[in-house]
């Protein structure tokens, strides 16, 4: 396998160079290293690198192509995800979708009412479509759902698998998993019709009925076959068991690929390893610390924290303890090997303050380089 860390850090370089300036360089290199602080706190103020007014003129006004910093990192996945493919039967890739809340307080009319409560929740709420194969684990894309009458989360999500390339599609088979919000008649077509030709395993409401009238919530065997209403080839339901303050839920999941109860079961529950990384993303990595006054500076914010946290999933990867993932680690690693001078610079400006306290303490600091 091709070593992960000279791909990372010639992604990195060609990163920087979308930069029409120098300057603009600096700042995004500044950026990284406050989202690979690791601790969720990431706010232009705390950089002692840029100042605030830098970052935010960086994020909302400057002319870089946030398209092109989009394939770039695009590029980077598949190339090591086909990596990963062997001769052989086509591995499994699974697609996740889901929709989560970057929680916000107060009133942000510079954001064009982007901000709004759903599901009893303030905040911008997106979609995410995320892949996971062996120990990779990837935020592929986003759309920001905007509220009644404009394309719900399923019809966002549908969007969403139109972005994953051809060479994916043709060298995985692609299961696609998510929650009741995703279980809609349109969008099984859609995954297994001609559309995608992709198998879905979801969640379903209990009050869904059969073409036969009954509930879903009647029945009684797992992995058996049955015809909802509106779809006309049969799917396969089994169902999990949930803790809720304390109690037991049930709740549905359908195949449309033929599969034992229990592997259904199985499949289905894996749609929540995207709840681990959404509450990575967020508390380790800022996602939801963006305070910008425009919709691009908002998604510019957005790009920069998932990317950061793949440039920390990968140093960890590269450093071979996967099993024992420490994303705080993780973020301080990544930091330390792919911008050693940012964090440099960073320690010696808190130096620069402790300097005078240090020489009323009757200490002398002095920093030399040693010859090798």
């Amino acid at each position: 396998m091709t070593p992960i860390l000279p791909q990372v850090e010639e992604f990195l370089s060609t990163f920087k160079q979308l930069m029409p300036t120098i300057y603009q360089q600096e700042t995004l290199e500044s950026l990284f290293a406050l989202f690979l602080s690791g601790q969720g706190k990431a706010v232009p103020h705390h950089c002692t690198t840029k100042s605030e007014s830098a970052i935010s003129r960086f994020l909302n006004h400057y002319q870089w192509s946030t398209r092109s910093l989009i394939r770039t990192v695009r590029s980077l996945i598949l190339n090591l995800i086909l990596a990963e493919r062997k001769k052989g039967r086509k591995p499994i890739l699974q697609v996740i979708l889901d929709l989560t809340t970057l929680e916000k307080v107060g009133k942000f009319p510079h954001l064009q009412d982007l901000v709004r409560v759903y599901n009893h929740k303030k905040g911008l709420h997106i979609v995410v479509l995320y892949l996971v194969l062996g120990c990779w684990r990837i935020p592929w894309s986003f759309r920001v759902y905007r509220g009644k009458e404009t394309p719900s989360p399923s019809q966002l999500a549908s969007k969403l698998l139109k972005t994953l390339p051809s060479v994916l599609t043709e060298s995985f088979q692609i299961y696609v998993l998510g929650d009741t919000a995703f279980g809609t008649i349109n969008l099984i077509h859609k995954i297994r019709g001609n559309s995608f030709k992709h198998h879905a395993i979801l969640g379903i409401a209990n009050t869904r009925t059969l073409t036969d009238g009954r509930k879903v919530s009647e029945l009684k065997n797992r992995g058996q076959q049955v015809y909802l209403t509106g779809l006309n080839f049969p799917v396969y339901l089994s169902w999990v068991w949930l803790k809720r303050d304390g109690k037991r839920i049930q709740r549905f999941v359908i195949s449309t690929k033929p599969m034992k109860g229990q592997t259904i079961t199985r499949w289905g529950k894996r749609r929540w390893q995207i709840e681990g990384f959404f509450k990575t993303v967020k508390h380790q990595f800022s996602l939801h610390r963006f305070g910008q006054k425009t919709l691009l500076g908002v998604y510019r914010w957005l790009i920069l924290s998932f990317v950061s946290y793949l440039l920390a999933s990968w140093v960890y990867l590269h450093l071979g303890d996967s099993d024992n993932l420490d994303w705080f680690k993780a973020a301080q690693t990544a930091l330390i090997f792919l911008l050693p001078h940012i964090l440099l610079l960073s320690l010696l400006q808190k130096l620069q303050l402790l300097i005078p306290w240090l020489n009323e303490q009757g200490f002398e600091f002095c920093l030399m380089r040693c010859k090798i």
